[in-house]
């Protein structure tokens, strides 16, 4: 539990909400580092609590968004937390890049333009503002027009929005900074178009080092959302479960990487990419390692101490917000510190231009893969995960099985929905799913649905066929299950 103790130059306390809110969001804007805003605490640091959470949660979001320019979406996240039995309100605030910053009523001038001296706000004056406006960084993907002189469509950012539950309207696009100054379409449109030049490079090797390359593959030249969810289901399928006998009745059951830290380290590195250079970020796959690099190094201005304190600075802040909306993301400078529960800070190389984290397998999983390679091992990774089937198998059912639909087969043992067979796959993306597990289960026979006379009907299940189950039986029977 965090114990509060004093405002400082990234901290600030308020006992409730004031007519002040802006003034400080302004300030940690424009200051060198952002800061903290914690709501329902004194100014001793003793914790108050605050009452209506969620609707007051709401009236400071509204308030920053609505009374704060340029916009500063991206830049803050507000949440609430709970301390010693009470619950306040937590406002992150990033360093903006579009400095500087001003309450929306008193335009770009002393009235409306502060920064943070110390713990206290201070009104910045004209020349502060002159000096920090001619400084603004203006080659943020928001003003770079798109690449593309064809029509760009969204058909598929619009599904996962309608999937959160956001309506959408002829101001979506607008909404999401997806135009420049100029009224044209800008990068970040362009990356999360229906069609584009972006993708994410997935490289697989058989040894340790760069020699033999068995697989490669590129996750994208669509909406970036969809490339990220694709990339994620590769990791889950790669990041494989293991199950050690220890005796005649101990076993204990692992994952190859740490989930979490896996999937916060890919958002981070496709969140924080500088995509100025059309550098994509890149993950590569070793038989003793898992590495995801992105290029463009710290954001400017932001030290390794920071970093690691959790401290976010968006690169990107227009697709920080997207990722929020389409919770990606949960809050502002958290993916650090998960990866930080399960590793220490070697695993991350930190350079000019890149940053790579480096994943190394767990410890028990690589001395049972040594193992099994000299003689039967006790290891056995489970169904979700198990090594790619090429070859026909005999008995009643001859069948070559993808990877995709032999994890399928284990995971349906009675009737069940596509929703419930994709969280017990850990699947999101509800096109994949269709395209790379269930069509063709369906087309070979090896499943089949519940209501065939009604194939888009919300009640439709799915169940293993006499095929299917013969091949899930001799599937077994191989892995020695």
């Amino acid at each position: 539990m965090k114990k509060f103790k004093h405002e400082d130059e990234v901290t600030e306390f308020k006992s409730e909400l004031n007519e002040k809110l802006e003034r400080t969001v302004v300030a940690f804007l424009n200051s060198r580092k952002g800061g903290d805003i914690y709501i329902g605490v004194g100014d001793d640091g003793k914790i108050l609590g605050v009452d209506k959470v969620d609707k007051l949660q709401l009236a400071i979001s509204d308030r920053i968004k609505n009374n704060i320019l340029p916009t500063c979406l991206g830049f803050y996240d507000v949440f609430p937390e709970t301390h010693n039995g009470k619950t306040i309100i937590h406002i992150v605030v990033t360093r903006g890049n579009e400095k500087p910053y001003y309450i929306k009523k008193f335009g770009l001038s002393p009235a409306g333009c502060f920064t943070r001296i110390g713990s206290g706000v201070q009104q910045m004056t004209p020349n502060m503002i002159d000096n920090m406006y001619s400084s603004r960084t203006r080659d943020s993907l928001r003003n770079i027009p798109s690449p593309s002189s064809l029509k760009l469509t969204f058909e598929q950012l619009k599904i996962y929005y309608q999937e959160k539950g956001f309506k959408i309207n002829n101001s979506f696009l607008k909404n999401l900074d997806l135009y420049t100054t100029d009224s044209k379409l800008n990068y970040v449109a362009y990356m999360l178009a229906d069609v584009n030049s972006i993708s994410i490079k997935v490289a697989k090797y058989a040894g340790t080092n760069k020699i033999e390359l068995i697989e490669n593959e590129e996750y994208g030249y669509c909406s970036l959302i969809k490339a990220t969810n694709r990339v994620l289901d590769k990791l889950e399928i790669e990041n494989k479960t293991f199950i050690k006998i220890e005796g005649k009745a101990t076993r204990s059951q692992k994952r190859m990487i740490n989930s979490t830290a896996l999937r916060e380290a890919l958002i981070n590195a496709i969140v924080h990419n500088d995509y100025t250079k059309e550098v994509p970020p890149v993950v590569e796959i070793y038989s003793d390692r898992l590495s995801i690099t992105s290029y463009g190094g710290l954001v400017q201005g932001l030290s390794k101490e920071e970093f690691f304190a959790g401290r976010s600075m968006p690169r990107n802040r227009e697709l920080m917000r997207i990722y929020r909306d389409l919770e990606f993301v949960e809050q502002m400078g958290s993916g650090i510190h998960r990866i930080l529960e399960a590793y220490n800070k070697r695993i991350f190389k930190i350079t000019e231009n890149f940053l790579e984290i480096c994943f190394p397998y767990e410890k028990e999983y690589l001395e049972n893969v040594k193992e099994s390679q000299l003689e039967k091992s006790d290891i056995y990774v489970t169904p979700h995960v198990t090594e790619h089937v090429t070859e026909h198998l005999t008995h009643q059912v001859t069948h070559q099985v993808t990877h995709q639909v032999e994890i399928l087969l284990f995971t349906i043992t009675v009737e069940m929905s596509r929703n419930d067979i994709m969280k017990n796959l850990n699947l999101v993306d509800r096109v994949s799913f269709k395209e790379r597990y269930l069509n063709p289960a369906l087309e070979s026979n090896l499943i089949e649905m519940t209501q065939p006379d009604s194939p888009n009907s919300p009640t439709q299940k799915y169940r293993l066929t006499t095929k299917g189950l013969e091949l899930q039986k001799q599937l077994r029977e191989k892995k020695n299950v």
